[in-house]
């Protein structure tokens, strides 16, 4: 069994700005990329073909995308926490800035 360790939690963290999510997206896709079984299963899932990762990444959904790929798994969520020092909870709140709506019609 793995021994996961995470920051402790200040009781006053400030809010979590979309920049900061986005910065934990850009950190979680490039733990991803570091590991070539991690991303080939990432892009696989997504659909996305290394021909057109740089145009799907310009996509307003990209980043949230990655944070859901990284949620739907337990193992890699906790994983990735551990290796960022950033708990769960962080990360998930971050995928809730990203994929809400920034506009409404």
């Amino acid at each position: 069994m793995q021994n996961f360790t995470f920051r402790s939690p200040s009781a006053k963290q400030p809010k979590l700005t979309k920049s900061a999510a986005e910065t934990i997206a850009i950190e979680v896709f490039s733990y991803l990329a570091a590991d070539p079984m991690r991303f080939d299963r990432f892009l696989a899932l997504s659909g996305i073909g290394v021909e057109n990762l740089r145009a799907a990444a310009a996509e307003p959904g990209f980043l949230a995308a990655i944070l859901d790929h990284l949620a739907s798994d337990e193992q890699l969520l906790l994983a990735f926490s551990a290796h960022a020092g950033q708990h769960p909870e962080a990360i998930a709140k971050a995928r809730e800035i990203l994929s809400c709506p920034t506009e409404t019609p």
